[in-house]
């Protein structure tokens, strides 16, 4: 994709999933990526591997990539991170706000802190490395690209979800606001919306024939996505091809957005 090969990117949560399938699309497009981990160093050593694979396929990438500890519900540490990936990777050019965790509970029965520990990281994370993000790009003057990994659950309610569904329903929100404050110095801010997607921390779903059967009778196209294709989407976004687009959500949920209950003509 045009306007990705040399560009310096950040993906925050990129040790597994969908962060860590960003993480290697955009190292293949030829970025320089900063691999965000929280605990170890070695939470990250299968996002290299899986970067030294792709690249070799391709007779190598030419990229750098680099590993930034922090946990992105500190401020600290964000601020620390933001610092390490521009001195190392010597700028930034595009963040991608991936770090995300989510509890289940019915929503009386919910602790206010597990409450608030959702926000912290989804939310407040997310806006705090967009704030430092954005610094740099204003004091250096360049066009600086955010995409946030919201959810379909940004538009969609998730009972017994609750903190996770408020938490992407502010991204939204702060996807479209910042967009708008910063579209004069052509700073652009969109997100994306997975659906339900295979990754790791969904085997309870992906490994059992019925679960994954009740999952995706839901959803249109009658199957669920892959990393690969939330990755590509958000390269898509993060390149010149989509220079004119800012403030949007990206859903890629097979059409689960489309109320499937309504795919068939019925009498209200």
């Amino acid at each position: 994709m045009k306007g990705l090969r040399g560009k310096n990117a950040l993906v925050t949560g990129a040790t597994s999933g969908i962060g860590q399938a960003i993480a290697v699309r955009l190292a293949q497009e030829g970025a320089n990526v900063a691999i965000n981990y929280r605990k170890s160093p070695d939470d990250a050593s299968d996002t290299l591997e899986q970067i030294d694979q792709a690249c070799d396929l391709i007779r190598g990438c030419g990229v750098k990539q680099i590993l930034v500890q922090g946990d992105v519900s500190k401020e600290e540490d964000v601020v620390e991170m933001l610092n390490t990936t521009i001195a190392e990777l010597g700028g930034l050019d595009i963040l991608v706000n991936n770090a995300g965790i989510q509890t289940e509970s019915p929503s009386h029965k919910s602790e206010t802190d597990d409450f608030d520990k959702v926000l912290a990281v989804n939310l407040r994370g997310s806006y705090m490395c967009a704030r430092e993000a954005i610094k740099h790009f204003l004091d250096t003057q360049k066009q600086g690209c955010i995409i946030n990994v919201s959810s379909v659950h940004e538009i969609i309610p998730r009972p017994c979800y609750l903190s996770y569904s408020i938490s992407k329903g502010g991204m939204g929100n702060l996807t479209r606001s910042l967009a708008l404050e910063y579209a004069p110095q052509r700073i652009r801010v969109n997100g994306i919306g997975p659906g339900a997607t295979i990754t790791r921390i969904n085997q309870a779903w992906t490994q059992d024939p019925e679960e994954k059967a009740k999952v995706e009778s839901h959803i249109p196209m009658g199957r669920a996505g892959t990393a690969e294709e939330m990755a590509a989407a958000t390269a898509f976004l993060a390149s010149d091809e989509a220079a004119y687009i800012t403030g949007q959500t990206l859903y890629i949920d097979g059409g689960l957005t489309l109320y499937h209950d309504f795919s068939e003509p019925w009498s209200a």
